[in-house]
């Protein structure tokens, strides 16, 4: 019989070894008392007696230990045969109290009595406990002291000895342990070695040794050993071999509580939540109908937190108060976790104040399900009333439960409060908390702070060049990145797939195409090119970098694809302008029964917005309703921005209207669609509202009150907001509100002023604020100023094909022809071609779409002599075709030609053709509309009595009844 206690498969799921196999030793003792002791006398039993029961009630407690050592030293040791026996067991209690409480001093205390003894220095029991006790109190190094000096060791202490190893997380040297027992003695490994040995093979994940032992214990026909098959059933799992540790489990003719509490933990580990629970109901059905222990509840209960099952998870309370255990700290603390994480803070919170047992885990859960909750009030709250009232101090754990809500610039004030505490607790010398600090800095946008605490570090891990890196290429500065990067491998510290992947996101955040390709080139030659992390970060990359086809070939290579890598791709495709390929590959997602989430929708969204596919945009509407996801705040914002983007004001409002939470964004969402469509006043109204309501307006704010005002023509409204948000709001100008105000008076014609504050700016102008300077410059013939625009604006931007487009156009409205070739021939010189005119109808679903002059549309004929018709009859009530729209050098009836061939008149052709009398036309256009088109599309609206709706590159424009919303001002 062995003194080591089969290691449980997860820890939790066991009793302490001393204490499981006390039952043993006490029946050896009697047995030694039977076989050797002489007969007992009465007063040798009165005095035995009082002896035992004394010591036992000492050892009860940690503080009674040194006691109960005093009270075993003044007990004469030369009394009788029997006084030593008794003694023995007496030293024996002793020691596996110290060792259960961990109090080394005393146990040492206890060994030095036991090395001056010449009765017990060599005897296998006491050495044996000696041995387990140091192993207990974390000294591993004094087991192995004790086990050499031994004169001889049998099983007993071998096996002691490598459940020390083992229970110190100490594989190696378990391991090593084990092959001096099998090489070096002739004592055969029996069911109390194996379960250590495996658990240390589970220690270091090796697999190919794990399954060596496995066939060991066959041929010693220990298979039929409980503990042995639990032993194998969490090392498979551990592993991930999950079919091997159910081959073990139906394999067993004997199964415990513990087999099933392991089965359930394998299950819950790998992901299978399903069938964890599934096993669960079995072994409360099965022939020995196991009750649930405290180990049952805590395996499964995090299976429902990870799964969010609410539901299951309060099924499970109720058992756990059917079967008395919701008062195990154990228990208590899985149920806040439980609730925290299914969403239902507010319950875990009544639990938890209603608790007065609690412990550090307690406070530590609690903290964190505030925190994921991204409740930074709550969560600091927290923090400090378990300073004050808590009687379990913080620990490392509670630091980086917090440190997750310190994630923007506002928490920076906090952050620096957390860490300051953590100095003065040393919490700051753990590696974890130290690199988490690092990446929180990084966050709240102190990049500065993040570089010193990375510096102050004694020792740099890749964990800590990972934060630091990590931090740089994810809140703008992925040149630094970059320049850690080198410097961590110029250290020697090898990159890991989190260094590599802070790389990708550096260079994806650069653009730098030819860089990423040589990262990618690497991660071929080290294998970690098939990485589902690393995938999705070079998906990332070829997306950023506009290379879509790259990403997709990637993405089809992908052996599993995850829900992230859809969600990459699909995003890609709408961020690109490939908005039909991003809803095909989401059907395709579809029907692979892949379930999206909110991130997935709204790339739906944004690819519906693109293509004014109100219809797609509305079946899309219906599914996030039905699954539960339009009341995520961001898809919210995307349905609100599609319906806006889709000509369908209207129910973009009521969308907004009926939103439960109205945050910001969602003002924000509904603002910025008014100013699209040009209701400058309905916009000011809403943002009026937004102030009367106590929501803070923000920089994205202003950017759709400035947008509305500059499509209204609302210059005065729009230069007082631009104050007011400076000097009543404190928000610094960006470049994007500046846009504004510029597009906003070179619309007005102030293009003087406009080219003012170009040249006051504190920012300099990107070119789209010279762009957009230049196009009024076009609107309003001011050729001096568009020439110097243009120069800038080629600085910038040399190989766009739309600026040389809008300096061409520029002359031509001046009739400078000679001007127009010599900026023409300049673009087929570089190999720039001008974007032909496009306009799209989304009809039954589909979505057509034309190209200016092309009559290869299936139904050209029945679309030419639509428009014959129509224009026939808008020529009665006053059309006369603007031939200044037509921008070539042609004659005047060729030119009415080029007219006739313009996209949106094309779509409104066949718009007309395929729908109902009265139903509203919805057109989008890819480039700005004419002044033909729209004086055309005006009367239209008048002579066949519908609204025609088209969306160019810059508004929204409602045709009604011979009548424009911009009022003729675009």
């Amino acid at each position: 019989m062995a003194l080591v206690a089969h290691p449980s498969s997860p820890s939790h799921h066991r009793q302490s070894p001393l204490i499981t196999r006390r039952t043993t030793y006490q029946r050896l003792n009697s047995s030694i008392s039977q076989t050797t002791s002489l007969p007992q006398t009465n007063t040798s039993t009165k005095y035995q007696l009082p002896l035992l029961q004394q010591l036992t009630s000492l050892c009860q407690s940690k503080q009674s230990l040194p006691q109960a050592l005093t009270f075993l030293q003044q007990q004469n040791p030369h009394h009788e045969t029997l006084d030593s026996l008794q003694r023995k067991e007496a030293i024996g209690l002793l020691l596996q109290a110290c060792g259960r409480y961990q109090d080394i001093e005393t146990g040492r205390e206890v060994h030095r009595m036991v090395a001056s003894s010449t009765l017990f220095h060599n005897d296998v029991v006491i050495t044996t406990r000696l041995i387990t006790m140091y192993s207990m109190c974390d000294s591993p190094l004094d087991s192995r002291l004790v086990f050499d000096g031994l004169e001889k060791k049998n099983l007993f202490q071998w096996n002691a000895m490598v459940s020390g190893y083992s229970r110190n997380k100490l594989y190696e040297e378990a391991l090593r342990a084990f092959i001096e027992l099998v090489l070096q003695t002739d004592f055969k490994p029996d069911n109390f070695t194996f379960p250590c040995v495996i658990k240390a093979c589970g220690g270091i994940l090796d697999v190919r040794l794990g399954q060596g032992v496995h066939g060991m214990t066959a041929k010693l026909g220990l298979l039929g050993d409980v503990f042995v098959c639990n032993a194998l059933i969490a090392f498979y799992g551990k592993c991930g071999l999950v079919d091997e540790a159910v081959k073990v489990f139906d394999f067993m003719s004997e199964k415990n509580l513990v087999s099933w509490n392991s089965m359930i933990c394998v299950f819950a580990e790998n992901g299978f939540a399903q069938e964890g629970l599934r096993l669960f109901s079995e072994m409360i059905k099965c022939e020995k109908s196991f009750v649930p222990d405290v180990a049952s509840l805590v395996t499964i209960l995090p299976v429902c937190a990870g799964e969010e099952n609410l539901e299951m998870g309060m099924v499970f309370h109720g058992l756990a108060v059917k079967l008395g255990l919701n008062q195990e700290l154990m228990v208590k603390n899985a149920l806040l976790d439980m609730y925290s994480k299914c969403g239902c803070l507010s319950h875990a919170k009544g639990l938890f104040d209603k608790d007065n047992n609690k412990n550090v885990v307690s406070w530590n859960t609690m903290i964190g399900g505030f925190a994921t909750q991204g409740d930074t009030r709550g969560t600091f709250y927290l923090l400090r009333k378990m300073q004050v009232e808590g009687r379990e101090k913080t620990n490392e754990v509670t630091i980086l439960n917090v440190l997750p809500v310190c994630l923007q610039r506002s928490e920076l004030l906090c952050l620096k409060e957390l860490h300051a505490y953590s100095i003065r607790h040393g919490f700051h010398y753990d590696q974890l908390v130290a690199n988490a600090f690092i990446a929180a800095y990084a966050k709240c946008g102190s990049l500065c702070s993040s570089q010193l605490m990375f510096n102050g570090m004694e020792t740099k891990t890749v964990s800590s060049w990972n934060a630091l890196i990590g931090g740089y290429a994810q809140n703008g500065a992925p040149r630094k990145a970059l320049e850690f990067y080198l410097q961590m491998i110029n250290s020697g510290i090898k990159p890991d797939r989190f260094s590599l992947g802070s790389l990708l996101l550096a260079c994806s955040h650069m653009k730098s195409l030819r860089f990423g390709k040589e990262i990618h080139g690497y991660l071929i030659r080290i294998g970690l090119e098939t990485d589902p992390f690393i995938v999705i970060s070079l998906l990332s990359l070829y997306i950023r970098c506009g290379k879509s086809a790259s990403a997709r070939v990637l993405f089809e290579e992908m052996e599993n694809k995850s829900l992230v890598s859809w969600n990459a791709l699909i995003a890609g495709y709408s961020q690109n302008g490939l908005p039909d390929e991003a809803l095909v590959l989401f059907r395709q997602m579809l029907s692979d029964g892949i379930q999206p989430d909110e991130i997935s929708i709204n790339s739906v969204f944004g690819a519906c917005s693109q293509l004014s596919a109100l219809r797609l945009g509305k079946e899309a509407h219906c599914y996030a309703l039905k699954a539960y996801l339009a009341e995520d705040i961001f898809v919210g914002c995307s349905i609100i921005d599609m319906y806006a983007k889709s000509g369908c004001i209207e129910q973009a409002r009521r969308v907004f209207e009926k939103s439960r939470n109205k945050d910001v964004a969602l003002w924000n969402a509904i603002i910025v669609g008014y100013g699209l469509h040009g209701y400058g006043k309905e916009a000011q109204g809403l943002f009026e509202k937004m102030l009367a309501f106590g929501m803070k307006p923000d920089g994205f704010t202003f950017v759709g009150i400035l947008m509305a005002c500059c499509h209204s023509g609302l210059v005065e409204e729009g230069l007082k907001y631009f104050n007011d948000m400076q000097n009543f709001h404190g928000i610094t100008p960006k470049l994007e509100h500046y846009a504004c105000i510029v597009d906003m008076l070179g619309r007005a014609g102030r293009l003087d002023e406009s080219l003012r504050l170009v040249n006051e700016m504190p920012d300099e102008p990107d070119a789209g604020i010279w762009s957009s300077l230049l196009s009024s410059c076009k609107t309003f013939n001011a050729l001096d100023i568009g020439t110097k625009v243009a120069e800038k604006l080629f600085e910038l931007e040399p190989n766009k094909a739309e600026n040389y487009v809008l300096l061409s156009n520029l002359f031509a409205a001046s009739g400078k022809w000679d001007d127009v070739r010599r900026v023409r021939q300049k673009m087929k010189e570089i190999g720039l071609q001008k974007d032909a005119g496009r306009s799209w109808i989304e009809l039954g679903g589909k979505v057509h779409s034309f190209m200016a002059g092309n009559t290869s549309f299936t139904g050209s004929k029945q679309m030419q002599n639509m428009w014959r018709r129509l224009e026939e009859k808008i020529r009665k009530i006053g059309y006369k075709p603007n031939t200044n729209s037509a921008l070539h050098e042609l004659a005047e009836d060729e030119k009415i030609e080029v007219l006739r061939g313009h996209s949106e008149k094309q779509a409104i052709c066949v718009g007309l053709l395929r729908t109902s009398k009265g139903e509203t036309l919805r057109i989008n256009k890819n480039l700005r509309i004419c002044v033909d088109c729209h004086n055309a599309a005006k009367l239209i609206s008048k002579v066949v009595e519908r609204e025609i709706i088209i969306r160019d590159n810059k508004r929204f424009h409602h045709f009604r009844n011979g009548f424009c919303s911009c009022g003729d001002y675009w």
